[in-house]
């Protein structure tokens, strides 16, 4: 597997999608979606009125090297 890369550039607080998410840690987003309905991997948040939901730059890099050590860039 390739490391996953998480730019330096990307603010702690800058948002990525549910697809985003699912194509930066290389994991299918069904299984994304199975996590969530077990209440397991990484926090996400949904704004009022939008079906999206989004993942903070902060919280992609949590989960990346709690899950994986040493795979983020």
């Amino acid at each position: 597997m390739q490391p996953i890369h998480i730019p330096r550039e990307w603010h702690d607080d800058d948002l990525l999608t549910f697809d985003q998410f699912c194509d930066l840690v290389q994991i299918p987003s069904r299984t994304v979606r199975d996590w969530r309905r077990r209440g397991i991997g990484p926090t996400w948040a949904r704004f009022e009125g939008c079906g999206r939901l989004y993942i903070t730059a902060a919280e992609v890099r949590r989960f990346v090297s709690a899950v994986a050590p040493g795979r983020s860039a």
